[in-house]
């Protein structure tokens, strides 16, 4: 089990660093989008993120969180969204598909 996995939530935009086998070599394959859903639980858990790609293509791939395949996951931006699960950002085009980013409370 992985404990060096940030926090995050639907709506966080994350840098996710992937090992990917061709042939015989590996390399870091950098996927960077929005966490549209987090599901499961203990061993099992994954999250998809979505980025869209060229011609205005919507990738998604989902990743097990503690898979021995993800080399590290970095959180860019943190989102302000109402929801668990994003799905309804598959039908939005262009800036309605922006997320608003969250606003860190100043400590008081």
């Amino acid at each position: 089990q992985r404990t060096d996995i940030p926090d995050f939530r639907a709506g966080d935009t994350l840098k996710v660093h992937a090992r990917v086998v061709e042939g015989n070599r590996s390399r870091i394959q950098i996927f960077q989008g929005v966490v549209i859903r987090r599901q499961g639980a203990g061993l099992r858990e994954t999250f998809t993120v979505r980025k869209v790609g060229a011609n205005a293509v919507g990738v998604e791939r989902t990743f097990p969180i503690h898979s021995p395949t993800l080399d590290r996951v970095e959180v860019v931006t943190r989102g302000d969204v109402r929801r668990a699960k994003l799905y309804y950002l598959r039908d939005l085009r262009g800036k309605s598909a922006k997320i608003k980013e969250k606003r860190e409370r100043p400590a008081s």
